[in-house]
């Protein structure tokens, strides 16, 4: 035996083989990273992706696909601190670096989740629509169904139920193949991008934000302390990230593409403005009842697993600034505060979508936004629409870059504002040859 204590009297170590984990490891192990990337594709996502096909064809697909190394670098570093330190995102920040910091952490979540939600109900009032169903009585069934599923007091059965409904979202590549896209037009264009054009940039900015929320880290480090996840799952885990990152820009790049495919040919530029536009586009390829079915299960699924996500996070997010109970496993008796965040976060949101219709009659035409198409609209912002006004009679676009960054529908409507305000007499800029 050596100093070292190396009973073969050798230096070197001597390397054991970690053991391969087993199927039942393996599916404990993945969900928060899966489940944060279904949500990423939401209603906000598809309804994005589909006006970037409808305009631009294929040429922001490049985009999309790019974005899923950096997609999956953010969430892994969610991933490494929820792991190894047992804390979430929220609780770290106060830890690290004070209460002002951490709150100010919790009011950029706020927000972005506040128009999270009322996208996502925005969409699921537009599904409820296209059937027949009317605003008020979609917005109480979600808003139910989405109180319903966390009160079970178990993390993994809200896991589970979360998987399940985001699954929906594979309609979307039932949709992208049978709309047939021409695979010589599709290299073409991903080859071809207009990196000069504000209009492609601009709506380029709004796939990007559209693509990194917030609550995506709040939601996935909180979700791996709540489900107590230990360094040695730390392997899986990050194949659970990666795995998710992969998947929600593909269901994206199919959204993108099978409208492209419908619409992208024409010879003027489409704008989506509601749910049954963008379905009816599949009409050709699938059938008007077929169409409107799948288009309409995917976006369901995107929405209201993107609407779980986002409340948990809040509820999460403020419970570690604050300090109080804060996990699923906790009936709502025990958390009350936890559920009660989620909660208000849930009926505020249902109650804004219940509003929209009179909101928008505020509005003048050039302030429509890219949630348009979500079915009807989308709260005014009184602030953005005073400086919509005020930018339009000066002639120039309301960029307000820092703001709408965060959210790819309002840098959306950045661009929106740009085209009605400064183009909308001049013929469109792209050539599709």
């Amino acid at each position: 035996m050596n100093s070292a204590g190396d009973p073969s009297g050798d230096s070197a170590s001597i390397a054991i083989a970690a053991p391969v984990p087993g199927w039942r490891t393996i599916a404990s192990t993945v969900g928060p990273g899966l489940i944060v990337k279904l949500a990423d594709t939401d209603a906000g996502n598809v309804v994005t992706a589909a006006q970037a096909g409808a305009e631009w064809r294929y040429r922001m697909l490049p985009l999309v696909l790019a974005l899923i190394p950096m997609l999956y670098l953010v969430q892994e570093l969610t991933v490494r601190l929820g792991i190894f330190t047992g804390r979430g995102h929220g609780e770290l920040i106060r830890q690290r670096f004070g209460l002002g910091w951490a709150v100010l952490a919790i009011l950029g979540l706020a927000a972005a989740t506040a128009g999270s939600l009322v996208t996502e109900f925005s969409a699921v009032a537009g599904i409820g629509e296209l059937y027949g169903v009317s605003r008020g009585l979609s917005l109480v069934a979600a808003a139910a169904g989405l109180l319903l599923v966390v009160i079970t007091g178990s993390y993994r059965r809200v896991e589970r139920i979360a998987i399940g409904v985001g699954l929906f979202e594979l309609a979307f590549f039932v949709v992208a193949w049978r709309a047939h896209p021409d695979l010589s037009t599709l290299a073409k264009d991903a080859l071809d991008p207009p990196l000069r054009n504000s209009e492609f940039a601009f709506l380029g900015t709004a796939m990007i934000g559209a693509t990194f929320n917030p609550w995506m880290v709040f939601y996935q480090q909180s979700a791996i302390a709540d489900k107590k996840l230990r360094p040695k799952d730390y392997a899986i885990a990050r194949w659970d990230t990666a795995a998710g990152a992969v998947i929600t820009q593909l269901l994206t790049g199919a959204v993108l593409v099978a409208v492209a495919a419908t619409l992208g040919a024409s010879a003027a530029p489409a704008t989506l403005t509601s749910v049954g536009e963008i379905s009816r586009s599949f009409t050709p390829v699938l059938g008007e009842t077929v169409g409107r079915l799948v288009f309409s299960a995917g976006v369901l699924g995107a929405a209201m697993v993107a609407a779980i996500v986002a409340s948990l996070a809040l509820a999460w997010g403020v419970g570690e600034i604050t300090g109080y109970s804060r996990s699923l496993e906790y009936r709502p008796l025990e958390a009350r505060w936890f559920y009660g965040v989620y909660a208000s976060g849930v009926l505020g949101a249902a109650g804004l979508g219940g509003r929209q219709s009179r909101l928008a009659q505020h509005r003048g035409a050039g302030a429509e936004r890219l949630p348009d198409a979500l079915g009807d609209r989308l709260p005014g912002d009184p602030g953005d629409q005073g400086f919509a006004r005020a930018a339009a009679s000066q002639g120039r676009p309301p960029v307000g870059v820092d703001r709408h960054f965060r959210s790819g529908f309002d840098t959306c409507h950045c661009r929106r504002h740009f085209r009605n305000a400064v183009t909308i007499d001049q013929p469109h800029p792209r050539v599709f040859t």
